[in-house]
């Protein structure tokens, strides 16, 4: 399994991340067999948020029990988990509610601490400084080891820093070569160009240059969540590529999608949300992949992005 630093905490982890947002539609051993099936694959890093799941059955919660279930042990695992979100009210990024959320989060998966924190979307009325006061109380207590953020550009970023003391060492951003504006405008600068459109405030270079780990979320969709890209006739040319290239590697298309993200230089960690063990494997395959920067661009123009 590849490994990529995490942020500057000195780290190692692994390049794909076992998603857990659809863990609820498993039974207990079901999870049980998942977690096994990661850790089987060097996939030791387990990445939940507080709002998946369902009110009956949190994602969290299957987790801890299925946990319990195998022979993994807590400190052979890395567990993270986000907050910030009131689906269909609000985000909330105050002290009490990161407080009361990081106690949920643990009760649920019946752990003593998370091993990283992330906070899931921007706030528009966040206060650093309740934010930093939340982070430090949740260091102090063992709560929480190390702290991200998910979805936020440079200088949200950078407002957070002004009072939050620890590093923000992830941030968790949805990429895949069907959504690829914050690589795209960085090849379309000065041009009048859809690609051009500078969505981000060029949050890739800003967390390559802030030694920040870009967690790709969605690796296979597009747009807002709109679906897959892989076997979508929207994208014919995009998969007779991968297809195409696959053969060149002997690995199916879902491999060399995710092999796409990990070749980019940021070296980011590609969130993987299959519950299928053998769709799990063919993206574990991605890190094996030695891919050309001739292959690379293929599949990025294949994508209907332009190299001007």
């Amino acid at each position: 399994m590849k490994k990529v630093n995490f942020g500057t905490t000195g780290l190692q982890v692994p390049a794909i991340v076992a998603g857990c947002m659809r863990l609820h539609g498993l039974d207990t051993a079901g999870a049980a067999a998942y977690i096994e099936n990661a850790v089987a694959h060097g996939v030791n890093f387990f990445d939940h948020a507080d709002i998946y799941g369902s009110s009956e059955r949190p994602c969290e919660t299957v987790f801890g029990q299925a946990l319990k279930l195998t022979c993994v042990k807590r400190e052979d695992i890395f567990v993270q988990s986000k907050c910030g979100i009131i689906p269909g009210v609000m985000f909330d990024l105050s002290k009490k509610h990161i407080l009361q959320s990081v106690d949920i989060i643990l009760k649920r998966l019946d752990m003593e601490y998370l091993d990283a924190l992330l906070l899931h979307r921007p706030d528009a009325l966040v206060e650093p400084e309740e934010v930093a006061a939340a982070f430090d109380e949740l260091e102090q207590a063992g709560k929480v080891r190390y702290f991200g953020i998910s979805n936020m550009k440079p200088m949200q970023i950078e407002l957070l820093k002004k009072c939050v003391r620890q590093p923000l060492v992830a941030n968790q951003l949805q990429v895949s070569v069907a959504h690829a504006s914050m690589i795209s405008n960085g090849l379309e600068v000065n041009m009048l160009t859809d690609g051009a459109v500078d969505r981000d405030s060029s949050v890739l270079d800003y967390c390559r240059l802030k030694d920040i780990t870009i967690q790709a979320w969605s690796p296979f969709q597009y747009g807002m969540i709109k679906g897959p890209f892989l076997l979508n006739d929207e994208f014919a040319a995009l998969n007779s590529t991968l297809a195409e290239l696959g053969e060149k590697y002997g690995v199916s298309a879902t491999t060399m999608a995710a092999a796409w993200l990990l070749r980019h230089p940021a070296n980011m960690q590609v969130i993987a949300g299959t519950m299928n063990p053998d769709r799990f494997d063919e993206i574990c395959k991605a890190c094996d992949i030695q891919m050309t920067k001739e292959d690379w661009y293929t599949i990025f123009k294949a994508a209907g992005h332009i190299t001007p």
